[in-house]
């Protein structure tokens, strides 16, 4: 196949592009500059703009990102699928104990800690409003994996660790995510945007880290002080339902906590951006 991937030149689409490319698609990765004037036939197209952790300083891009171009992007392109990454942070403010799914109710609010919530879903509903079944959308969890951004949560962690040799987590011990590696995120990505039976998805490993579970790993392998901040607050998102992506393309494999010694060692691989 033929795939266009906006936004390839990010975490989650270097590691996607690599994993088509290794399955012996042709892959073209338009230049950021070159974005916004893209025309013509894109093939299946992949929609990997989004901002990480650092939307809060930049909500006109953010905006920007995950609504406006793609709208210009879906009027001016022909294409033969189109999917467009979503995030599982959609699912903030839901039950922690209560795994969610693709059509569990969402609980939204306007806000500046909304704006990422509500503008990705507002990318996921004008996708999904399309008459086509080729267009979906895929909710993803916390990506991990070498080259994550420092913007990112689990990035800003191991970037702090590696320059202070000490960690404070500043969200409580009971705070949790659901998170899923870069390779299996990326094979189960190529897989529905090849032929997904279904319009959305999670794509997650279906499990949630709790903060205290993952400080106790990160002093064990790296033996640096881990602690948490006075007072921190208690953030926990529930695990993403993972189970229609499981029964079409196979569980994702692996735990964050199991390949924590790994990433420890590359962790010097973060980003800037």
């Amino acid at each position: 196949m033929r795939f266009t991937v906006f936004g390839g030149e990010g975490f989650v689409g270097r590691h996607l592009c690599a994993r088509l490319r290794a399955e012996g698609h042709a892959v073209t990765v338009p230049p950021r500059a070159a974005v916004a004037q893209a025309s013509g036939d894109a093939g299946h197209v992949i929609y990997a703009i989004g901002l990480t952790g650092d939307f809060r300083g930049r909500p006109f891009e953010t905006v920007e990102a995950h609504l406006c171009l793609l709208a210009r992007l879906l009027q001016r392109l022909r294409y033969d699928s189109w999917l467009y990454l979503s995030s599982t942070r959609v699912y903030g403010g839901l039950d922690p104990a209560v795994p969610a799914a693709e059509e569990t109710p969402l609980r939204a609010a306007p806000s500046a800690d909304g704006l990422y919530d509500l503008s990705k879903l507002l990318g996921e509903s004008l996708c999904l409003s399309l008459d086509s079944p080729r267009v979906r959308v895929a909710r993803l969890a916390n990506v991990y994996g070498p080259g994550q951004s420092r913007h990112g949560f689990l990035g800003s962690l191991l970037a702090e660790l590696r320059e202070k040799g000490s960690l404070t987590f500043r969200e409580g011990p009971d705070s949790a995510k659901d998170y899923i590696a870069a390779a299996e995120a990326a094979r189960l990505l190529a897989a529905i945007a090849a032929g997904g039976r279904h319009r959305l998805y999670n794509v997650a490993s279906g499990r949630a880290t709790r903060h205290a579970e993952l400080a106790a790993a990160l002093q064990a392998h790296s033996g640096a002080p881990v602690s948490f901040a006075p007072g921190a607050p208690t953030r926990a998102f529930p695990p993403a339902d993972a189970s229609r992506v499981a029964r079409e393309f196979g569980a994702a494999a692996g735990t964050l906590l199991d390949d924590l010694p790994g990433l420890l060692e590359t962790c010097g691989e973060t980003r800037q951006s």
